[in-house]
């Protein structure tokens, strides 16, 4: 796969979401395989989600570094999940990636949530 390719999935991800009021995504290709997502997803309610992601897609999808931080209109977390490697003394299984579930202080192990994962999330969230 190219990198352009994973960005017009994304694109396509991003485009179907029902809930999604609007976007500001920026993407860079670093090379072929190589690139940087940054953005914020609007929602019909005033939350926000802000993503950052620097990925690898040479061989198969690598995302070295990921961020989806989810928060309401009034700026309060709502979750996040990263791979931000600052949480090893909590000997999470799955680390390093994690989820800030409601507060930056409640960490809890997770999977590493592809965007649509996450947006589905939300989806379920604003219901």
């Amino acid at each position: 796969m190219l990198i352009e390719d994973y960005f017009q999935e994304i694109r396509n991800i991003i485009d179907t979401c029902s809930v999604v009021r609007s976007s500001n995504v920026n993407y860079e290709t670093r090379s072929n395989y190589r690139g940087f997502i940054r953005g914020e997803l609007n929602f019909s309610d005033g939350s926000v989600l802000y993503l950052p992601e620097f990925v690898d897609v040479k061989t198969m999808l690598d995302r070295e570094m990921y961020s989806y931080h989810y928060e309401d209109a009034s700026k309060n977390l709502i979750f996040r999940y990263d791979n931000t490697r600052h949480h090893k003394k909590l000997n999470l299984p799955n680390y390093p990636h994690h989820k800030h579930d409601g507060s930056e202080e409640n960490v809890i192990s997770s999977n590493a949530p592809m965007l649509a994962d996450v947006l589905n999330e939300i989806v379920v969230l604003l219901r």
